[in-house]
């Protein structure tokens, strides 16, 4: 049986890119900066108008798992896509970046594989049009004893919890996590996903290990300013990791605080950036590193992806990371 240092549970989300200019944004009628759910008719339409399309592998903790393999750590991803084109390019190409893909590709069925129309901005802000397809019936029968149970550390996406069988896949794996002796934790992910679900997280956020989210994500989950917000999380949950768009990274556990510096550049295209900051930060989790060192690893994976268009690492990290000084 199989052991992973890290096992994550998400939307298994084709990324579809494409460039466009605040002109183009307001004449097809998506806002700016953010992510939307979309239905299919919306998600056909706009997939249609996108221009030099440019498609990977997505979904956050996906890109999460893709830059932890970039570190070489041994990953699972719990997923779900149909057995269409785009269903078995994104199986594929996790394996090929070192991911298992535990869950094969569904024959049969109306619902194709999910996808992510992202529309990048001159200023490197991107407008994310997401049409969850199959990856919304994503339930606990998709998770396995034998992977969620031989996790080291699980990572769940907020996003699932826009589903009840989300909800119930999350359960099981955090059970079968935590009676194997794993640490379990999730990305809040969106604060429109948070204010969706606030009771549900706040419930949730108690029972794990860790939680990142950023400054908005938090001040949404407790309705309140960042630093009561940072108080009330603590005293939640066993450790708290807050990005702030460029300024210092907040991680606290516990009485223990780190307030880890940014170097602050300006984005080719800032997909990814979240998702990578999770990556470098659970490498340093993963590895026993101070949380100063584990947020700064965050930093430096964050930076790399944003350097380039794509939400996933092009250069090694660890030797970024060694460059650094972090290893």
């Amino acid at each position: 049986m199989k052991s992973y240092q890290v096992v994550g549970i998400g939307n298994a989300i084709v990324d579809v890119f494409s460039t466009a200019d605040d002109s183009f944004l307001d004449l097809m009628g998506i806002q700016k900066g953010i992510m939307q759910l979309v239905e299919r008719e919306r998600g056909e339409l706009l997939y249609g108008a996108m221009q030099n399309r440019q498609q990977a592998p997505g979904g956050s903790v996906a890109n999460t798992l893709a830059g932890l393999g970039n570190l070489g750590l041994t990953t699972a991803f719990i997923g779900r896509v149909h057995d269409d084109a785009l269903g078995r390019f994104y199986a594929r190409s996790m394996t090929e970046e070192g991911t298992d893909f535990v869950n094969p590709p569904v024959p049969g069925g109306e619902l194709p594989t999910s996808r992510s129309m992202i529309f990048v901005s001159p200023d490197g802000e991107r407008s994310m049009n997401t049409y969850l397809g199959i990856s919304s019936e994503l339930g606990p029968d998709d998770v396995s004893d034998s992977v969620a149970g031989n996790a080291e550390i699980l990572f769940l996406e907020g996003y699932l919890y826009d589903k009840p069988k989300g909800k119930q896949a999350f359960e099981r794996a955090v059970e079968l996590c935590h009676k194997a002796g794993g640490k379990a934790g999730i990305a809040l992910s969106d604060p429109f996903c948070v204010d969706r679900h606030r009771g549900d997280f706040r419930r949730l956020v108690k029972s794990l290990d860790y939680v990142i989210g950023n400054e908005h994500e938090w001040c949404s989950l407790y309705q309140t300013d960042l630093s009561t917000a940072l108080e009330q999380a603590a005293a939640d949950a066993g450790l708290v990791v807050c990005t702030r768009s460029g300024h210092d990274v907040i991680v606290v556990r516990g009485e223990e605080q780190a307030v880890v510096p940014v170097h602050r550049v300006v984005p080719v295209d800032a997909t990814g950036a979240g998702d990578q900051f999770a990556a470098g930060f659970l490498y340093g989790l993963a590895t026993g590193q101070s949380l100063a060192t584990a947020g700064r690893m965050g930093c430096v994976a964050a930076a790399e992806v944003i350097s380039h268009f794509g939400a996933r690492p092009e250069t090694d990290l660890k030797a970024l990371f060694r460059k650094e000084g972090l290893i």
